[in-house]
């Protein structure tokens, strides 16, 4: 009873009855209407709006905006919005219904989205044009006529099924499982997942800037967290996510669907879009670049692109992000003490 308190849960069915499996699918076929339809409406409509002012900028990077701003602004009309407009309730009344684990939740989220907003935004603006392998696509005359279905739908599809971890526990109305036999140990994990993942694009992004400040671009990065994989930041993206469903069943919260989000990011990152198409942009521009060319040859020999090898056990690299994320389970403790 104590674990349920410090979590703020309350369940009402045990995992082994058989009125909790009747639940469970009832509960999957109504899914698909109170959740997975009316995300996709958002975020469809969101996407709809990025079209239009992208094609009137002839930016086709507002879709890389809407990107992390998307899955944010839908988790917190999940949890507060509905309520409020739907449900009658005051925004104070709303945040005050939510658990704990429900409020770490949204946090995470949008700490990641405002991240990733933020390097996307500032990145475009100090390009002052599109970006370089938008540009190319542009060229064909009818790239505007095609770009929503070819590409903004699709990526609305795609968020629809990333935001399911942060929008199934406030949309399905799903009874609460039990906790887990190691509730605080998987809550721990989450955070550390979190902390770990954020730390690595963090970490990323910074020492990339420091990179190019100090050589002007002329010579690849293989320094900081970029000497574990060579796409720290995807990694570090796929890590965050992970961290969301692990957060739920820590919880009590995590339906089986909550796991097509971070499958589908994971998907992305590696399939999509993400290591591959940025690689292969690479390997095209560094052609002109004898030098470079050869040293990004040598990189993709010796590290691996995604997932760190075995031999990274010894990167005193790996090991600070580690201590970074033990060091967010500790913070994250003391903090929730504090509330």
């Amino acid at each position: 009873m104590a674990e349920q308190d410090r979590y703020n849960a309350h369940f009402t069915i045990q995992r082994d009855s058989p009125l909790s499996v009747a639940t469970s699918v009832a509960t999957t076929v109504g899914i698909f209407k109170s959740t997975i339809l009316p995300s996709f409406g958002f975020h469809t409509g969101l996407s709809l709006v990025a079209y239009g002012v992208s094609r009137y900028a002839d930016r086709a990077d507002g879709k890389d905006w809407l990107w992390p701003a998307s899955p944010v602004a839908n988790a917190w009309w999940s949890a507060l919005g509905t309520r409020v407009v739907y449900d009658g309730l005051s925004l104070p009344a709303a945040w005050a219904q939510l658990t704990y684990s429900e409020k770490l939740l949204l946090a995470g989220v949008t700490t990641w989205g405002l991240r990733l907003f933020y390097r996307i935004a500032s990145r475009s603006l100090r390009r002052g044009a599109d970006d370089p392998r938008y540009a190319a696509d542009k060229r064909d005359p009818a790239f505007w006529s095609r770009a929503f279905l070819a590409q903004f739908l699709p990526e609305a599809a795609v968020q629809t099924l990333i935001t399911l971890p942060f929008t199934l526990p406030f949309r399905a109305g799903l009874a609460r499982a039990p906790l887990p036999t190691y509730a605080k140990l998987a809550h721990a994990a989450a955070v550390f997942l979190f902390s770990s993942g954020y730390a690595l694009e963090v970490l990323a992004d910074a020492q990339l800037e420091t990179h190019k400040r100090r050589t002007g671009d002329m010579v690849l990065n293989r320094d900081g967290v970029w000497s574990i994989v060579r796409h720290p930041n995807y990694l570090g993206d796929a890590l965050v996510h992970l961290s969301f469903p692990v957060l739920l069943w820590s919880a009590g919260l995590l339906h089986p669907l909550a796991l097509l989000g971070p499958l589908a990011n994971y998907g992305f990152l590696r399939v999509l879009g993400g290591d591959r198409d940025t690689e292969r942009f690479q390997e095209e521009t560094y052609k002109a670049d004898p030098i470079k060319h050869e040293q990004f040859s040598q990189y993709r020999r010796e590290k691996n692109s995604f997932w760190p090898s075995v031999t990274e056990l010894v990167n005193r690299w790996t090991w600070a992000v580690v201590a970074i994320g033990a060091g967010g389970v500790v913070l994250e403790r003391g903090m929730r003490r504090l509330l």
